[in-house]
């Protein structure tokens, strides 16, 4: 089968009805708008809800779709974690003790900058590139479980995200 094969089913498209072309038949006249009023003179605005708040004025102001399940982190890049010393254990804890991450949320470890100590930097995730620059400098990488079990946190947001 090719593209210039395909066709829809028998009987599942017919011909747009043409209305208003005389008075033989059931599409003359008033075309099927009724007799006088707004709906017949084609006046109505779209969304007019006969006076009653139309719905694009009832709903919020701020639309939009903010997914109950996204799991966000806090970025520490490389450069952040060379303030540590050589051989110490880089924790969420830690970096929030010197105030580097926010007091709650998951941290992700990103790979901008250079790192030249040898650490054992524990997240919630790491980039690729900071996996590999840390383990390059002789560091260890422990990934840290979410606070939340299965594949997503549950839909009331967990309680260290940031909202």
């Amino acid at each position: 089968m090719k593209l210039h094969d395909l066709q829809p089913p028998e009987g599942s498209r017919q011909p747009k009805r043409r209305v208003g072309r005389g008075t033989g038949g059931r599409g003359g006249k008033t075309a099927g708008r009724g007799m006088k009023g707004q709906a017949a003179r084609g006046s109505v605005p779209v969304g007019f809800e006969g006076g009653q708040t139309p719905l694009f004025r009832r709903t919020p102001k701020h639309r939009g779709f903010r997914n109950p399940f996204r799991v966000e982190y806090n970025p520490v890049n490389l450069d952040v974690l060379e303030q540590f010393d050589e051989g110490t254990e880089v924790t969420p804890d830690a970096l929030r003790a010197r105030g580097l991450t926010p007091k709650r949320g998951n941290v992700k470890v990103l790979g901008r900058g250079e790192l030249s100590k040898r650490l054992t930097v524990k997240a919630h995730r790491f980039s690729k590139s900071a996996r590999a620059a840390i383990e390059a400098a002789g560091g260890s990488v422990e990934e840290l479980p979410l606070p939340f079990r299965g594949p997503r946190p549950p839909a009331r947001g967990n309680a260290l995200t940031n909202r």
